[in-house]
């Protein structure tokens, strides 16, 4: 059984500055390992619509699912709903189920749905709503393009309410193991092992911490039985 793919764009001036730092790429990974769809490329862009433009119709044609985070909210820096709509040359405007959803988080949404929170409701033609219970801002899906906001806590509830749409796969299995020794001493054996399994992915994770070095490593592979041949070897290691 073979894994899905899919692809994140993190969108926002404010992540690549430092002054935000993004939790959202743990969020969705976790998420679509559950799922057995593997995650195999994250970019982080400015808001910028031509860069959004480019990156959506690169990753949308290289993998089963692209999710982005940001840039959809009210202020005159998000400009994500909008290059999405122009990456896939469809027209956008207010939609009135977009509207009368982001209605209901106001008390008197005559007087304080204005026209720039209007702007969360604007949806390009032919994309389909992400429920949104913390806000009720929806997000959207257009193709394979899974448009998301940047809020953490959103962004988490968005990723619920998409994974139940999308085809999973093969569900990624791990185990780890824990090495008193410096990286270098386990190179070469890793490295062996590494070409004896070729279903298992090897990772070796080094740390240091009162002047003694440790190594994680971390293997992974869709095959149980594959991941217990390798893991074997790795134990084994003197």
């Amino acid at each position: 059984m073979s894994q899905p793919t899919a692809a994140m764009i993190v969108i926002g001036d404010e992540i690549l500055s430092g002054r935000t730092a993004d939790v959202n790429v743990q969020v969705l990974a976790v998420a679509l390992g559950r799922a057995g769809i593997a995650l195999a490329e994250v970019r982080m862009i400015r808001d910028i619509e031509g860069e959004i433009i480019d990156a959506v119709n690169v990753l949308r044609e290289k993998y089963d699912n692209v999710f982005t985070s940001g840039g959809i909210g009210p202020t005159h820096d998000d400009i994500t709903a909008d290059s999405i709509a122009a990456a896939f040359g469809v027209g956008i405007d207010v939609r009135e189920d977009a509207r009368a959803i982001l209605a209901t988080n106001y008390a008197n949404p005559e007087a304080e749905l204005n026209d720039m929170r209007l702007r969360m409701a604007r949806i390009p033609d032919g994309a389909t709503l992400i429920d949104n219970p913390v806000s009720k801002a929806p997000g959207f899906t257009l193709g394979n393009v899974h448009v998301m906001a940047g809020v953490p806590k959103i962004f988490s509830v968005m990723v619920e309410s998409v994974m139940p749409t999308l085809t999973g796969g093969a569900v990624m299995l791990s185990e780890e193991l824990h090495f008193d020794r410096g990286e270098g001493q386990l190179a070469k054996p890793l490295s062996l092992i590494d070409a004896a399994h070729p279903l298992v992915s090897i990772g070796s994770y080094p740390r240091a911490k009162d002047g003694r070095f440790t190594v994680n490593v971390v293997a992974r592979s869709t095959d149980a039985d594959a991941l217990a041949a390798a893991v074997a070897d790795i134990r084994a290691i003197d």
